[in-house]
């Protein structure tokens, strides 16, 4: 069963999907804008989200770019809207997936089953890397697990694929512009986005900017990750 995320500002169908996903035992968070969504996702690890356009807060398809720069995490976009133009421009800016309402909870669960076939087949697909270790990390990507000195890391998936990019590479300084492009996959973006994760990934390992272990910014140039001196 998933981990659902449920994006979704009207109560009554906000409650009818968490009880009809619940009742399919999957496991389900919801909230009502699109901030408390990016919220959740950055803290969070979920196996599909199902978000609505019409939020109260920021227009949904803006805020699928929003989570797009911090999770890769399947998206069914849930629309009034059924232009063809703007469905095809959200598949283009990273939904998995759209419905239009109204729709049936049947519906709805086909395509989330058909989404997340896509996604496990997917992974399962990747060949099984080794572990990588630098100092006391240790790093798994095959499990998407990470401990540093024996004590699991709770990363997001960003958080985990940056710091496996960069352990990949220990002592070697990464441009900004190849972190955006291989670990968010766009060929350009706000530096704000990676200085964000940057910060949440050093709370992690215990560390700060100013007095880092493992990660290291080197101004104008980029990052690198290598072991205490």
């Amino acid at each position: 069963m998933a981990s659902v995320l449920v994006v979704e500002d009207d109560q009554f169908v906000r409650s009818a999907l968490i009880r009809h996903l619940t009742e399919a035992s999957h496991t389900v968070r919801s909230v009502g804008t699109a901030l408390e969504a990016l919220r959740e996702v950055a803290h969070f690890r979920f196996d599909v989200v199902v978000l609505d356009l019409g939020l109260p807060d920021l227009d949904g398809a803006e805020a699928l770019k929003m989570l797009r720069s911090i999770t890769d995490v399947p998206v069914i976009i849930a629309t009034a809207r059924d232009d063809e133009a703007e469905i095809v421009r959200l598949l283009n800016d990273g939904a998995d997936d759209y419905l239009t309402k109204p729709f049936s909870v049947e519906h709805l669960s086909a395509r989330m089953a058909a989404v997340l076939r896509r996604s496990r087949s997917a992974t399962s697909a990747e060949p099984a890397p080794s572990v990588i270790r630098v100092g006391g990390l240790a790093i798994d990507p095959l499990r998407r697990q990470a401990e540093l000195d024996g004590v699991r890391l709770d990363l997001t998936r960003r958080e985990f694929d940056l710091l496996t990019f960069l352990a990949g590479r220990p002592g070697v300084v990464v441009p900004r512009k190849e972190l955006l492009a291989e670990v968010w996959q766009q060929s350009y973006g706000d530096d704000q986005t990676i200085d964000v994760h940057l910060s949440w990934l050093r709370r992690k390992l215990g560390e700060t900017a100013a007095n880092p272990r493992y990660l290291h910014t080197l101004r104008g140039v980029g990052v690198k990750l290598e072991p205490p001196a």
